[in-house]
């Protein structure tokens, strides 16, 4: 079971995680990954930042927080004769990152590794506080720091799992204590190198750690436990009959989660669907809703399954201004650039004739895309072989998902169909091999009303499809 940043937010949903836990722990061994607790992790980062700048009276009241935060939290969870015990483990933890944050405060920079290092206290502190909760309540468990156990590669940050040395940690230290019967409860988000190094696990991570844990213990399922009732056909935000899905697949939960949606980040599925490990996706704020369950595979032909949305991207297009230069090597050595910037690209859509082409990309990583680009294109750019980049933040990004959309015709037509009768234009288009997306840019204005249009054209949801009219031909006079 893991368990998000809002299912351990404060004391009281923490007694619901440990209770949650613990009842299934009565039909067979658990182990738990956890989050920071909401918010948390925005704090440590902010506090880094102030660091940084040599912002030290930011930095104390930060500091401040975070004990103050976890301390109440304590007090609210354990029995007054645990108190004295646990705050002394939470100020330890809040010294260690104290150190590492004032050193960055003498240094003037955030060295990556030492993020990696400081941002994990946050889980860190989950842990000690679920599992002397579940103590307290009569549940042997212990806290884990996931360093000890997940092994990865050296990209800070963004570390990737190595899985025969972490299934080799993860079953040495992890099994012994469900052979116990006491429960681990381990930090998600993070890891460290073979020898030692902290690394975090990027976007997604803790959910990641849960994965990645899971296919180290050959888990019968892996329980995500979140503030959303499932995998839902659209958010609900932009359109009120969207509907909790009961099963998918993992390809398309991880298309969905690629192109915006509140679901498992691509990565976390990678090391389930090798062992066909079964996923739900909880509530821990309503347990007994069923959630979605993600599958290998589902009945055929069902069609597409949901809509995702995402509105904070960026479209950039890059266009030979000459025709010696070559379009193709241009798209290959822009898009290598950005690889190497760690920027992970939504979209790709080229013509053949002009050879440009456009790429989206988060917003948040901007920045640092059109950085790459003019360091790898410097020469093109300044000689005017390639015109200027263009970059249009005035877009988002629309996609319809589900692994029965392949080889069923009309359905590209009555996607575009229904974003045009609700005049919006479409700006750029893409379609993988395996017709298991279809995705579109549009202008951001113009988002909602698109998603609303295509969920209801698609008969998603609660609501019938629109009617498809057709009209007889008329009869050839003899």
């Amino acid at each position: 079971m893991k368990f998000g940043g809002t299912s351990v937010g404060s004391a009281e949903r923490m007694r619901v995680a440990a209770r949650l836990a613990a009842d299934e722990r009565k039909k067979r061994p658990v182990a738990v990954v956890v989050s920071a607790m909401s918010k948390i992790t925005d704090l440590l980062l902010d506090t880094m930042r102030h660091a940084e700048a040599g912002d030290l009276a930011g930095l104390e009241t930060n500091l401040a927080t975070l004990r103050v935060r976890h301390e109440d939290a304590c007090r609210a969870l354990l029995p007054e004769t645990r108190h004295a015990t646990v705050i002394a483990n939470i100020q330890h933890l809040v010294e260690e990152f104290e150190r590492i944050v004032r050193g960055m405060a003498m240094l003037g920079e955030r060295p990556p590794r030492s993020v990696d290092e400081a941002v994990a206290i946050g889980e860190r502190l989950s842990a000690v506080l679920l599992a002397e909760h579940l103590n307290a309540e009569g549940t042997p468990a212990a806290a884990v720091n996931a360093r000890e156990v997940v092994v990865t590669d050296a990209v800070f940050g963004n570390a990737s799992p190595l899985m025969e040395p972490t299934r080799e940690k993860a079953r040495a230290s992890l099994l012994p204590l469900l052979g116990q019967g006491s429960m681990p409860i381990v930090t998600g988000f993070n890891g460290a190198t073979a020898d030692g190094r902290p690394t975090t696990l990027g976007r997604g991570g803790s959910d990641f750690s849960a994965s990645i844990l899971a296919a180290a213990l050959d888990a019968a399922e892996l329980w995500i436990w979140t503030d959303v009732d499932g995998i839902m056909s659209a958010d609900p935000r932009l359109v009120p009959d969207a509907e909790v899905l009961q099963e998918i697949t993992y390809a398309e939960a991880a298309e969905l989660a690629y192109a915006g949606a509140k679901v498992l980040h691509p990565r976390t599925l990678a090391p389930l669907a090798e062992r066909k490990i079964p996923v739900w996706s909880k509530n821990s704020f309503a347990p007994e809703k069923p959630g979605t369950k993600i599958v290998p595979a589902v009945a055929p032909g069902i069609g597409m399954r949901a809509v995702a949305s995402m509105k904070n991207v960026a479209l950039v297009a890059l266009e030979p201004a000459s025709p010696e230069l070559n379009g193709v090597q241009v798209m290959a050595r822009a898009l290598d650039a950005v690889a190497r910037a760690n920027v992970e690209v939504l979209l790709v859509s080229s013509s053949s004739y002009r050879q440009n082409f456009c790429f989206l990309v988060r917003q948040e990583e901007l920045e640092r895309t059109v950085a790459a680009l003019e360091s790898v294109l410097a020469l093109e750019l300044a000689h005017h072989y390639l015109h200027p980049i263009q970059v249009d933040q005035n877009v988002g990004l629309l996609t319809a998902v589900g692994e029965g959309m392949q080889g069923k015709a009309g359905l590209a037509g009555r996607i575009f169909t229904a974003i045009s009768r609700v005049q919006v234009n479409v700006i750029a288009i893409a379609q993988g091999s395996s017709e298991l997306t279809i995705a579109v840019v549009v202008r951001r204005d113009g988002l909602e009303n698109a998603v609303r249009a295509v969920h209801a054209e698609c008969g998603l949801g609660l609501r019938p499809p629109v009617p498809v009219f057709t009209f007889p031909m008329p009869r050839r006079k003899e």
